[in-house]
């Protein structure tokens, strides 16, 4: 989709200290802009087209990005509370990634090889959401739902799943040295690998 003429990205490609408010920016093209302690809020963005863009100490709030194009995205500093990312595919985020996630909704995404060292996804919905080659060490996910979701060739150690639910990952197709889990999801893991759990 065209940007409006109207709109505050027409003819620009950097922008600071900004806030945008209230738009609908649905199937825009945002590509290869760079945006430096922006605020986002009650914005739409499903669709819209964001590869090569640069997020700086940015604050996405309330805003809806489902299936947006993340292509080669560099995301530094970046927060997300109450957005909705549903089927968002970040596997080709640039290095080192800085991300935080909070009350969102990321049903269907899918995680590839990101080095998300650190990132807190709190009080989120990732159901059936896919880790593939993620790096999420000491990553938390404090009363998260993982119902459905897929760890393969992940690299989760030191973080912490305590409180969170639906959690199950396969020991032997990830690396999960020191991660925290509750009771109960040991004990599915336990009984998911074969053995009989005594309680």
């Amino acid at each position: 989709m065209m940007i409006a003429a109207d709109s505050p990205f027409i003819g620009r490609d950097s922008f600071e200290d900004e806030a945008f408010v209230d738009l609908d920016l649905s199937g825009a093209d945002l590509a290869n802009r760079e945006f430096l302690r922006c605020t986002f809020t009650n914005v739409q963005l499903q669709d819209a087209d964001l590869h090569d863009t640069r997020l700086d100490d940015c604050l996405f709030a309330g805003c809806d990005l489902s299936r947006m194009r993340a292509g080669n995205l560099a995301a530094r500093g970046v927060v997300f509370v109450r957005c909705r990312l549903l089927g968002v595919d970040l596997t080709a985020l640039r290095p080192t990634p800085s991300l935080f996630f909070e009350d969102c909704n990321l049903q269907y995404a899918t995680f590839g090889a990101a080095n998300l060292t650190g990132t807190a996804f709190r009080r989120c919905k990732l159901v059936e959401v896919n880790f593939f080659d993620t790096r999420l060490v000491d990553a938390s996910f404090g009363e998260s739902d993982l119902s459905g979701s897929r760890f393969e060739g992940c690299d989760v150690r030191g973080a912490d799943f305590v409180g969170a639910r639906g959690v199950y990952i396969d020991p032997a197709r990830n690396t999960v040295r020191d991660a925290r889990v509750d009771v109960e999801t040991a004990i599915a893991i336990a009984a998911a690998l074969g053995f009989k759990v005594n309680v």
